[in-house]
């Protein structure tokens, strides 16, 4: 099976170290490397601005100050130690890379079609085009941090954490259709929820205190023996960006128990009508 992986630049966890544990268990083809420019982000903060409005999205700008002002520095170094590890336990991975600005972009597209993968990872924050994610003809997979269908689009760790549904703070594997984080899931990677890590380190846990079940996974899908999950009748929701003020009723719940289901109905009525 030959493999491509989508990821960020500036995210080694992904670039470097999924492509190295992708190569362990299959001929990796190469890496499309995601360097977003200032237009891009803007497009993102105007689609995040219309959909949930400027009072709201104040609530986002604060969280965002207020974990680079108190978490990120730690991250990053429990980020290098994770990636430390990863060097340990998986060979460098032989394969290019192809720098590009969007994964849609003309020039990643041409990089896809000449890697010729079977099957896709991509660990981007774009939703793919069709003529994209149609390429390999074992599909495209994301490993989305979320249980979908309930958790659909980003954070959903840190939503699950906040409205207290900790039997749900895991990731989804899941082929990629036209929607957004709609498409056949193939597995549920959870893990328990703990407060004293920051949702950016949840996200990643993930993910890499699972990879043998999901290479497992992966080798099923490409050998054919793969059946994706039934998830018909239950609920679904996309979720954005995290707030402060849901965080901060999240804190609270840790230290007064009683009454806290009454403040996670609330924060999810407020969080429904958003989303």
């Amino acid at each position: 099976m030959r493999t491509l992986l989508i990821a960020h630049d500036g995210a080694p966890l992904d670039r470097e170290g999924l492509a190295r544990w992708l190569g362990s268990f299959s001929t990796f083809a190469g890496t499309v490397v995601v360097r977003e420019d200032r237009r891009r982000l803007r497009q993102r903060i105007s689609r995040e601005l219309a959909r949930i409005g400027p009072l709201r999205f104040i609530d986002v700008l604060a969280f965002r100050v207020f974990y680079r002002l108190a978490r990120a520095q730690a991250d990053r170094r429990w980020e290098a130690r994770q990636l430390t590890k990863l060097r340990q336990a998986f060979p460098p991975a032989a394969g290019p890379e192809c720098i590009v600005s969007s994964p849609n972009s003309a020039g990643a597209e041409a990089f896809i079609r000449e890697c010729r993968p079977d099957l896709v990872v991509a660990r981007c924050k774009t939703i793919l085009k069709e003529s994209i994610f149609t390429i390999p003809p074992l599909g495209t997979y994301v490993l989305h941090p979320g249980i979908c269908p309930e958790y659909r689009n980003a954070h959903g760790c840190f939503w699950a954490r906040a409205l207290g549904d900790d039997g749900n703070v895991g990731a989804t594997l899941l082929r990629i259709d036209r929607g957004i984080d709609t498409g056949p899931v193939f597995g549920y990677f959870r893990v328990a929820a703990d407060l004293s890590e920051s949702h950016v380190v949840t996200q990643h846990r993930v993910v890499i205190e699972h990879l043998d079940a999901i290479r497992d996974r992966l080798l099923e899908i490409a050998a054919g023996r793969a059946t994706a999950i039934d998830t018909s009748g239950r609920g679904s929701a996309t979720w954005g960006q995290p707030w402060l003020s849901a965080y901060l009723k999240m804190r609270g719940r840790a230290f007064k128990p009683r009454g806290a289901s009454l403040k996670a109905d609330a924060l999810k009525s407020e969080v429904s009508r958003l989303h």
